[in-house]
């Protein structure tokens, strides 16, 4: 897989992954901006844009753009998150032409009439209440609150009712004019593609973006040890843990990689493994790292009985204490490796997966990363580095805690910090 970066005048970026024996294509089109960016008077505005480009064009009403999309069996769609927003769309490879085409139309040409804001807003007013109503997601939502208190990192992607309902026409074209310019801008594919076609399209539809300069980002400052409380009158209790890492420019990213694997990154992992298959005290258990640019958290998300809360709590506690303890065996070790390895292989025959990792390698590191470089540094980490990155991370005392349900007794959230 040939992969090639180059640049425009005015600082948009274009990046390709060609795939000759693919059938398909994979474009996506990035603004470097995201949730984290936003006053808290703007909460919720990077989201509100992401969902208005596709509400029509100067050339394109909402349902030409999905047609034109669909009708040739693709798929259309867009995300935002903490530091970017992305579009993209997936198509058979020979309508590589069209999908640029409309990928460019509605990030360049969006109309934001006064009717669509207005019917987006009470759509984007359904989904805050749909992330309020479903507790796994609004415990997530409690974290992020406490764990990035005061900062922007912890205010919802989606923002709030209120501050949806304060935005104003003029609040979205500034931000948008601010941020969607070239120097923020990147155009990605993957597939049967040629990088020289992609190039001449991104010169045309575009070159015309102007350059301007990319605004610094504020560092936060991260809670410890915090506590909060939704109490719900549920059937079950989801629970949600945050501590405090580095970003991902961190050279503990792949010690950290492993480390998350072994802990519960999947299913034999220790905390999936102990708490469900031997005990059958929860359903879902599962760690993640959520990196950015100079911060980052390990979050441990578990849904159960309310009653079995402080006993999986302790297990969590007694598997912090057994990696800082002791070196991984050498098997679990080599699994966690070969299963970090494997499934990024896998993802690399997806022209989809692989275009999203050719924009987040560019967006985070500048360059494109080539994926066997990753996969040799996921080799080359040892048990004793592990081992030192447990005793870095794992302290229950500087976690926070987020649980939504029908908690009757705190003692078992606040148990979880004191030191033995």
């Amino acid at each position: 897989m040939k992969t090639v970066l180059s640049t425009l005048a005015n600082g948009v970026r274009v990046a390709t992954c060609e795939m000759p024996h693919s059938e398909s294509v994979a474009v996506g089109l990035w603004a470097n901006v995201g949730g984290r960016q936003e006053s808290e008077k703007l909460n919720g505005i990077s989201h509100f844009i992401e969902h208005l480009l596709f509400k029509g064009t100067h050339k394109r009403s909402a349902r030409r753009i999905m047609a034109d999309v669909e009708g040739v069996g693709g798929d259309l769609n867009a995300y935002t998150t903490e530091e970017h927003t992305c579009y993209y769309a997936v198509a058979p490879a020979q309508h590589f032409v069209p999908l640029v085409a409309v990928l460019c139309d509605i990030y360049t040409d969006p109309k934001f009439a006064i009717a669509d804001i207005e019917l987006e807003r009470t759509v984007i007013a359904e989904e805050i209440q749909m992330v309020h109503d479903e507790p796994s997601q609004f415990v997530e939502e409690l974290l992020n609150l406490h764990f990035w208190k005061g900062h922007a990192l912890g205010r919802p992607l989606t923002g709030t009712l209120e501050s949806i309902h304060q935005l104003s026409r003029e609040d979205l074209l500034n931000y948008r004019s601010l941020h969607y310019h070239g120097s923020n801008t990147l155009l990605t594919a993957s597939g049967k593609v040629r990088h020289e076609e992609l190039l001449e399209m991104a010169q045309r539809w575009l070159g015309p973006l102007p350059k301007r300069k990319v605004l610094s980002k504020r560092r936060p400052r991260v809670a410890s040890g915090e506590i909060v409380v939704g109490k719900r009158d549920l059937l079950q209790t989801n629970v949600a843990i945050a501590l405090p890492t580095e970003s991902f420019h961190s050279s503990d990213r792949y010690p950290l990689a492993v480390l998350n694997t072994i802990l519960g990154g999947n299913g034999s992992s220790r905390l999936f493994q102990e708490l469900r298959e031997r005990r059958g005290i929860c359903y879902s258990v599962s760690t993640h790292p959520h990196l950015l640019s100079d911060c980052g958290m390990l979050n441990i998300s578990l849904g159960l009985d309310e009653k079995n809360l402080r006993r999986s709590l302790d297990i969590i506690r007694r598997q912090f204490q057994e990696l800082k303890e002791r070196p991984v065996g050498k098997a679990e070790f080599r699994r966690a490796q070969e299963y970090l390895i494997g499934t990024s292989l896998m993802s690399l025959e997806r022209t989809s997966s692989r275009n999203a990792a050719l924009g987040n390698s560019i967006l985070c590191y500048g360059t494109i990363v080539d994926p066997l470089e990753m996969h040799a540094k996921v080799r080359a980490v040892t048990p004793q580095e592990v081992l030192e990155l447990a005793h870095k991370l794992l302290h229950p005392e500087k976690a926070t805690l987020a649980a939504v349900g029908p908690i009757s007794d705190h003692r078992g959230l606040e148990w979880f910090h004191k030191i033995p």
